[in-house]
Formats: structure tokens, C-alpha cells, sequence
């Protein structure tokens, strides 16, 4: 009865030791999470201690203790077991930080360090898996032909150039519309054009071409405007005119009337099912008079100039129009050549900006108007057609309108008549110039 007891005196110890042993794993956790690492060694003394007691209340049943002491072992092995299992996964969760030299760097006690890269760089820096390897070279030639197109833009209009690309002295590149505007700009002003970026000097003389550029920027993919393919940049205006099936086409009975217009792709369809060609002649014929209009017209100027070349005086001068301004408040631009000689008189030819227009800088639409000025006396009145072109020292793009006006003492100035340029760029190009060069052709008719 004795030993009866004292066996289960002796088989108790072990037992409440293993229960509190167990119920102790989330104490010694918890003490490890909050960073007492001398916790866990302080446990396994006391669970070392723990081993003769556990003996010597095992009394003469040497069996019993040694159960008891490998009980009492292998529970304090599962208990750190689990409290470093617990700890790895709540530090790799980020509820705790790893504290120096460790772990994750980004995150210190629950919350993520900002790095302050920029949100691309973060995305991949993040995500490198979406950045990285064989598969994925096609998102990164993506991202570093955006990048470049990004570059290589012009500073004011935010494009690629499509022609000339021009740089100031600190490198910022304008394309040759926005360079040209710029100049312009500051003529109308009466201010000395600068960089938009760095406000340095710009002029024809300081600001380079930048050939590089222009060469990169042409291999560079560009999305075309009607099918969204991309090409290279060099050969996307040929794509756009010729080439896309997308690119609005006229039905080709557009002469009778026919307003279709839609993609290259169903012109034929649509001009096998066009009704135009099996209308009347009398339905057709509003539009046939308004082609005929346009090509009389066309007509009209040509056998003009042929009438005028038949004149027996017929003199052109190559002239040079340079920039002045008023003596008024408001201060106007003007251009003027000096004095020229024909017909045995002295002639002026001068010309304004958006018909004298205030504040002409302030306008995105420019003109350039110019009249003929007889500045010598004339006893006889002169019958003068005249009209400006392109001369040898010019470069300059415009079309062939002729104007007449009859010179006398009295009325010894034109009016001013528009001078036929293509678009306002073409108008900014010779505003940035420093003088303005044409030819002056002049008939005078003998009465």
C-alpha cells in the first residue's frame, strides 16, 4: 500500500511539471516576442533544477525517475519548439520588427519605412518578379522606350519633334515649331526670348541643333492615330497618308456629291453600293458647279499671270523687310524695306502683324499683311500689279496671289493685302528671323 502510494506520489511531480511546462509556452513566447531573449535560457535552468527533485520524490523507483526526468526534457524542447516557430512567423507576418542587422529592413515595429523613390520605381521595387527575367524583356523595352520618349520630348509641347530639335545653352530641347514660336514671341513683345525651363538667352545664334536627338527620337516607336500601331517615328507620316487601312478616305464620286467618308479598308464596299452614280445629271449638278467654281478660279490666276508676263514693263526687286516699332503708348510692330527703284520712282514696301492687332502675342492665329507705298511724286497715275514669292535668298512658302492698285498723288499707298502663307508656324518662322526676304514682282500697264 505504501509503494502504492508512494508511485503515485512519485508520478504526480512529472505530470503537473509536463502540464505546467505547457501551459508556460505562451508566457515564454510572448517573453520572447517582447524581446527578454534571457528568458527562454532562465526556463530551461529552472527546468534543469526541476529534474533531481522530480528524483528525489521518486524515492527508491529509480524507473519512475528516469521517466519523469525524459518527460520533463522533452517538454522543455517543445516548448522553445513552438515559442520560436511562433516567433518566426509573427516576425515574418511584420507584427514585430527584427531589430538590428535582421529580418526585413522596410518595417520597424509594424509599420513600412518610405523609401521616397518615385511610384514606378516603387511599383517595381516592389514587384521585381515584374521587372525581372527572360520573359518579360517586352515590358521592359516598353517601359525604357517610354521612358526615353519621356527624355527626348520637347520642353514646351510635351512631343516627340518631328523635325528640327534645338537646345538652349543648359541642354532644355524645344522642337523647331515651339523654338520658332518662342522667337516670335519675343519679337511681338519686344523682349529677348528665353529658355522656359531655365530662362537663359535663346536665339539662332546661341541655341543649337541637336542632331542625336533627332536621330533617336526618330527610331523611337509612335502610336499611329487611325489603327494604334506602333511604328518608328520616322515612318509614321507615311504610314498615316498611305499606308493604314484605317485612315479616312473619300468615296471617289465625291465630285457629284457623295459626302462618305470612313476607313480605307470599306471604300470599296462602299463604292459598290454608292447611289451616286446612278443619279441623274440635274441631281448631280449643284456639285458639278461648285467643282467647276474651284477650277475656274484655279484658271482665272493662271491666265492672269500669262496676261501680265505679255506687259511690256515688268521689273522684281529681292527685298528685305527688317522689324521697327511706333513711337505710340502701346508700342507696334512693323516691317519695312528700305527704298527701292522701279519705274523711275522710289518705292516702300511694308507690312504688319495680325492687321495691327494690339497685343498680336497673345494669339495663337498670325498674319502678315503688306502694302506698296509710292513715296516720289507721279504726274500720270500708274496702274501697278504686284505680288510677293519666294526669292533666291529666301525660303520662305507662299502662293501666288496678285493684287492691283492704282497709284496717284493722292492715293500713293495700297491697302495692306494678306501675304498667302501656309499656317501660323510658317508666319512664327519668319517673325524669328531677323529680317524677312522675298521677291517683288511688279507690272505697270501702259494706258
Amino acid at each position: 500500500m505504501a509503494d502504492v502510494e508512494s508511485s503515485a506520489v512519485v508520478q504526480q511531480p512529472p505530470t503537473n511539471a509536463n502540464s505546467m511546462n505547457l501551459n508556460s509556452i505562451p508566457l515564454l513566447a510572448s517573453a520572447e516576442l517582447l524581446g527578454e531573449s534571457n528568458s527562454a535560457q532562465v526556463s530551461l535552468q529552472q527546468q534543469q533544477q526541476s529534474q533531481p527533485i522530480a528524483g528525489a520524490i521518486g524515492g527508491g523507483n529509480g524507473g519512475s525517475a528516469g521517466t519523469s526526468s525524459n518527460s520533463v526534457s522533452n517538454a522543455s524542447s517543445l516548448a522553445l519548439d513552438v515559442a520560436s516557430s511562433e516567433n518566426s512567423s509573427l516576425v515574418n507576418s511584420g507584427v514585430i520588427g527584427s531589430g538590428v542587422g535582421g529580418g526585413n529592413p522596410s518595417s520597424v515595429g509594424g509599420g513600412k519605412i518610405d523609401s521616397g523613390e518615385p511610384p514606378a520605381k516603387k511599383q517595381m521595387l516592389d514587384n521585381p518578379s515584374t521587372s525581372a527575367g527572360s520573359g518579360n524583356s517586352a515590358s521592359q523595352h516598353e517601359k525604357l522606350e517610354y521612358r526615353l520618349g519621356g527624355i527626348l520630348c520637347c520642353a514646351v509641347c510635351l512631343d516627340l519633334p518631328k523635325t528640327a530639335m534645338y537646345q538652349c545653352q543648359m541642354g532644355h530641347l524645344m522642337c523647331a515649331a515651339c523654338f520658332t514660336h518662342l522667337l516670335a514671341d519675343g519679337r511681338l513683345r519686344d523682349q529677348i526670348a528665353t529658355c522656359p525651363n531655365c530662362r537663359v538667352e535663346i536665339s539662332k545664334s546661341t541655341a543649337s541643333r541637336n542632331l542625336a536627338v533627332e536621330k533617336a527620337a526618330s527610331e523611337l516607336p509612335s502610336e499611329c492615330q487611325f489603327c494604334n500601331k506602333e511604328f518608328p517615328y520616322k515612318s509614321l507620316d507615311r504610314h498615316e497618308q498611305y499606308e493604314c487601312q484605317e485612315r479616312p478616305t473619300n468615296c471617289k464620286y465625291s465630285r457629284i456629291g457623295c459626302q462618305w467618308r470612313g476607313p480605307n479598308h470599306e471604300t470599296n464596299e462602299h463604292e459598290r453600293n454608292c447611289l451616286h452614280p446612278t443619279k441623274s445629271g440635274y441631281e448631280v449638278m449643284a456639285a458639278l458647279e461648285a467643282h467647276d467654281a474651284r477650277i475656274k478660279e484655279e484658271k482665272k490666276m493662271f491666265n492672269t499671270l500669262i496676261d501680265l508676263l505679255s506687259y511690256e514693263k515688268i521689273i522684281f526687286n529681292d527685298l528685305q523687310m527688317k522689324p521697327y516699332r511706333t513711337d505710340e503708348y502701346v508700342h507696334k510692330l512693323f516691317y519695312e524695306t528700305a527704298r527701292f527703284t522701279a519705274f523711275n520712282q522710289q518705292w516702300v514696301v511694308k507690312a504688319r502683324i495680325n492687321n495691327s492687332q494690339r497685343d498680336p502675342h497673345q494669339s495663337n492665329e498670325r498674319t502678315i499683311t503688306y502694302q506698296l507705298i509710292l513715296k516720289t511724286k507721279t504726274t500720270t497715275p500708274m496702274s501697278i500689279h504686284f505680288f510677293a514669292l519666294k526669292g533666291p535668298f529666301s525660303d520662305m512658302k507662299v502662293s501666288t496671289q496678285i493684287y492691283k492698285h492704282e497709284f496717284t498723288d493722292q492715293s500713293s499707298e495700297s491697302d495692306y493685302y494678306i501675304l498667302p502663307l501656309p499656317d501660323s508656324s510658317e508666319c512664327n518662322r519668319l517673325l524669328s528671323n531677323k529680317g524677312i526676304n522675298f521677291r517683288l514682282l511688279m507690272f505697270l500697264l501702259n494706258k
